[in-house]
């Protein structure tokens, strides 16, 4: 059986668990904060989640673990099977990851844990996901998901990251990143409505208490 190593409250441990349970697959999860012990780095060379367990060993790096479910499992196709539209899919997900995940994940420690963020950092970031937006507006095509009419990949990023880069931009800058996106915004509320997600959701929920005081305690 497949294992998924992570913890609940990662957005990118989410994203593989979504595909997961999109497919119908069988998995185990495996609770795993990682981090620079040689047992962690034993499972993932970076000390990162989520890693995939898998008979021949383990699958690290999530774009990695999500083409290669692909490659080798049932279920739900999350990517098209034709060149083209197959990298369409991939780089709306790449782009998401890069200019709207990245530079917000900046800003996580200020919006989310309370630790100030040097204003450089922040300004920064906020010029980042102002155009990582801009981005997402010309490229994406919410017809009605992100790169057509089905589920890809590429709304498990923006499902996992546009929340969280909407949530900084609220709470640091005052600002709605999605105010010019209403198909975007429409989007993140009807996936909000899926089962699967809900109850990603609600194991979110669960494990968040847990996870800020492991969070509070190495501080």
């Amino acid at each position: 059986m497949l294992k998924l190593y992570g913890f609940a409250v990662s957005n990118y441990y989410n994203m593989v668990k979504l595909a997961l349970l999109e497919k119908g697959l069988p998995f185990e999860e495996v609770p795993f904060f990682a981090g620079q012990s040689p047992e962690a780095l034993a499972i993932s060379p970076r000390g990162k989640v989520p890693v995939l367990g898998v008979e021949q060993g383990f699958v690290n790096e999530t774009s990695v673990i999500l083409e290669y479910l692909e490659q080798t499992q049932s279920g739900k196709a999350l990517l098209p099977i034709e060149p083209f539209q197959r990298a369409q899919v991939m780089a709306l997900a790449k782009e998401i990851e890069l200019y709207i995940e990245l530079p917000a994940r900046a800003c996580y420690g200020e919006a989310f844990f309370g630790t100030p963020v040097p204003e450089a950092i922040k300004e920064k970031a906020k010029a980042e996901l102002l155009q990582g937006f801009a981005s997402l507006g010309q490229h994406a095509k919410f017809a009605p998901y992100v790169a057509g009419s089905s589920l890809s990949v590429a709304d498990l990023y923006f499902l996992y990251s546009v929340d969280l880069a909407c949530a900084v931009g609220k709470k640091l800058f005052d600002l709605d990143f999605l105010a010019g996106l209403p198909a975007a915004k429409s989007l993140l509320e009807r996936l909000g409505q899926n089962p699967n997600v809900q109850r990603i959701a609600g194991d979110k929920d669960a494990a968040m208490p847990a996870f800020l005081a492991m969070v509070s305690a190495r501080k």
